[in-house]
């Protein structure tokens, strides 16, 4: 089984820039699609970026367009990261932010629900202030 811990979040003024990683360790391989959502109070979970490690492909939600970059290692020694880069963050960015994992089993289509992932990390909070 893969478990995920995500860190990174805090609280930063709009404008500035913050990271979030998030480690797999486990029975990990390069056979997973990795991605980051986002749930604000009163909202419904959100995708913000994903990563496809079989072939290091990147997908943004339109929120983290042009903002946000996802990045990651292949899985080596069971253990891999997946980075995200958020840069001018704004007050609307303010959520709690997951990490999610799910076994790629080939095709090129890239879920973006969250109901296709299975795999949750705990969540960190990102609060923007303007």
């Amino acid at each position: 089984q893969v478990q995920l811990v995500e860190s990174g979040g805090g609280l930063v003024q709009a404008g500035g820039s913050l990271r979030l990683s998030c480690i797999a360790s486990g029975r990990t391989s390069s056979s997973y699609d990795m991605g980051w959502f986002r749930q604000a109070p009163g909202k419904e979970r959100e995708f913000v970026a994903g990563m496809r490690l079989y072939d290091g492909d990147t997908y943004y939600g339109d929120s983290a367009k042009g903002r946000f970059t996802i990045s990651g290692d292949n899985a080596k020694n069971s253990v891999f990261s997946v980075i995200l880069q958020m840069n001018n963050l704004k007050p609307e960015d303010t959520a709690v932010y997951y990490c999610a994992a799910k076994r790629y089993l080939g095709g090129g289509y890239f879920y973006t629900g969250g109901a296709d992932y299975k795999l949750w990390g705990q969540g960190t909070q990102v609060t923007v202030s303007s």
